[in-house]
Formats: structure tokens, C-alpha cells, sequence
């Protein structure tokens, strides 16, 4: 038996902002994330803020939030993250994963 409801999919999807500070700027932290989100099947955007911070906000299934969270705390190898925040946003249905300027 198929209990898989396509009309509750959103139900248990979830979204996040992230806040991410440290040296995550000029070391292809933006792509870094995108590939990672992408390869986890999540969608959002991720940006530089001008504090030389990077934003992001994510949505999908939480468990694949939190391996999206944990590739941020490592970022690429160039990277040095200091301080991460999250919190829930609303789910809005994003479609892709966009690098936005």
C-alpha cells in the first residue's frame, strides 16, 4: 500500500535563514553552498551581505536542512567560519538554488 500524498509534500518541508560570518566572502563560499544545497536536493539563494557576511535561505526536508547546515560550519577550503546563526522562516515553494548578488 502507497500512503505517499503528493498534496502534503510541503507539509513536511521546512525553511531556514542563515547567517554565516568569518572569512566567507572572496573564497567561492556563495558556490560552495549552492552546489551542496543542490546536491541535497534543497532550494533557496544564497548572498553577500555588506557587513562581509553571506545569507542564505534554504528550504526542504529538515534532515537535509541540517546537512546543508553542517557543509556551512566546514565550507570550501578557503573558508574560515566564525559564527553561524539560524532560524525558521516561512516556506515559501522556492524553485532552484540561485547564487543572488
Amino acid at each position: 500500500m502507497n500512503i505517499y500524498n503528493p498534496a502534503l509534500r510541503d507539509f513536511f518541508m521546512e525553511a531556514r535563514k542563515v547567517i554565516i560570518r568569518g572569512k566567507v566572502q572572496g573564497v567561492f563560499y556563495r558556490a560552495f553552498v549552492r552546489e551542496q544545497a543542490l546536491a541535497l536536493g534543497l532550494s533557496g539563494w544564497v548572498m553577500n551581505q555588506p557587513d562581509g557576511a553571506v545569507c542564505l535561505v534554504a528550504e526542504g526536508p529538515p534532515e537535509r536542512l541540517d546537512a546543508l547546515l553542517e557543509c556551512c560550519r566546514r565550507g570550501p577550503e578557503r573558508a574560515r567560519v566564525g559564527d553561524i546563526e539560524t532560524e525558521s522562516v516561512s516556506f515559501e515553494g522556492l524553485k532552484g538554488f540561485e547564487i543572488r548578488r
